[in-house]
């Protein structure tokens, strides 16, 4: 008899255990980033770990969200995609089987969206890339969303504003990196974008990830008498390509960029050579106001910089997928619940991010203007205009 009093007994822990397990299962929610921490361009990762950070902690310090009349803990999972490739593809598998996540973040940028949206999409995993601008990265991907422009809404965008700000300029050179999705697919927008509006591209110019000298395309490009210097390429490069060439006599003749220069550390690597140039991008933090201006406000307060273009988007991103939660719900059942997200993210109409108003159309992608800073003397990207 005692024994089976003792058997009963444990059986009831044991189920009492497992009811509880599942009760602080269905309070937490879990979301997966798929984000470079290390690799050529760590501050991408960096940024969108911080709004990530900023966002988790405010919530589930007020006791954690609401849905539908319940309070959730957020679980945030980074895992570092090192900026390549296969790691995006394997860190998406990871949050997905391993860390059961319920929807993911990222990657950042296209060369790491495309390959890790194709494992989001087959696995029924909403995903939302919040700095991924090739067509590529949504298409035919139901599941995958991203909050910023693309590539062929910024590259025309691009043109249009050299035509207006410089319009005595005709010849422009191209120097992109053959090895990254995004900067070769700009590149080959803005050449086409640039041919259209009646300009001459003298130089088509690429070189490699891992290249760190420039001078050959650099000296084509300025004996080929091209009066504008197109660089769809990541911050890091930049800073290299500019500094290389001011030192061959590029002079003050104008460059133009594409958003993946809105690092925080466009500037000290550049030395400042970047001042006085102009790039499209997703938001301008110098004269920020609203819900904007809080944001970077917080970010910097917290982490002593302001908020570059990967953390204001990631931050919309986060939200995006936090509201469609609400009002989805959660039924527990991982599977129905990833597809009552997606389905929802799909239908939403003018979320107020703070990169912009939000509306998603059939292939998941937001329409929003160009925005075009200027790198101004403080280093700051100031506010010229939206196309």
């Amino acid at each position: 008899m005692r024994k089976r009093n003792l058997m009963k007994g444990v059986l009831l822990a044991v189920a009492a255990c497992a009811f509880s397990a599942a009760c602080s299962k269905e309070q937490t929610i879990k979301i997966g980033f798929n984000i470079p921490l290390t690799g050529d361009s760590p501050k991408v990762g960096e940024g969108a770990k911080f709004s990530g950070e900023l966002v988790k902690n405010a919530i589930n310090e007020a006791g954690g969200l609401e849905v539908k009349g319940k309070k959730y803990k957020l679980e945030f999972v980074y895992v570092d995609n090192e900026l390549k490739p296969e790691s995006a593809v394997q860190s998406a598998l990871r949050l997905i089987e391993q860390d059961k996540a319920l929807d993911i973040v990222g990657p950042c940028g296209s060369g790491r969206a495309i390959p890790g949206g194709q494992v989001a999409n087959e696995n029924r995993t909403p995903m939302v890339s919040p700095w991924a601008t090739n067509p590529a990265v949504t298409l035919d991907r139901p599941y995958v969303f991203r909050a910023c422009i693309l590539d062929p809404v910024q590259a025309p965008a691009a043109v249009k504003f050299v035509k207006n700000k410089f319009p005595s300029i005709g010849n422009a050179a191209i120097l992109y990196n053959i090895e990254d999705d995004y900067s070769k697919g700009l590149a080959g927008y803005f050449r086409d974008s640039w041919e259209e509006a009646g300009g001459v591209i003298t130089n088509f110019e690429s070189f490699g990830q891992k290249d760190q000298d420039f001078t050959v395309q650099l000296t084509r490009i300025i004996n080929s008498g091209a009066e504008l210097l197109y660089l769809p390429d990541y911050y890091n490069h930049v800073a290299l390509i500019v500094s290389q060439a001011k030192d061959l006599g590029w002079g003050d003749k104008p460059a133009l960029g594409s958003d993946s220069w809105g690092s925080a550390d466009l500037w000290s690597l550049s030395k400042g050579l970047v001042k006085g140039y102009f790039f499209t991008t997703h938001y301008a933090a110098a004269g920020a106001i609203g819900s904007t201006k809080a944001f970077i406000d917080t970010y910097k307060a917290a982490y002593g910089y302001v908020p570059d273009d990967v953390a204001a988007l990631t931050y919309d991103s986060i939200n995006i997928i936090l509201e469609a939660i609400k009002i989805a719900g959660l039924t527990g059942d991982l599977s129905k619940d990833r597809d009552a997200i997606r389905d929802t993210i799909a239908a939403m109409k003018d979320f107020p991010g703070i990169t912009g108003t939000m509306s998603f159309d059939a292939n998941g992608d937001p329409a929003k203007p160009a925005v075009v800073v200027r790198v101004n003397d403080a280093g700051e990207f100031e506010y010229v205009t939206s196309l």
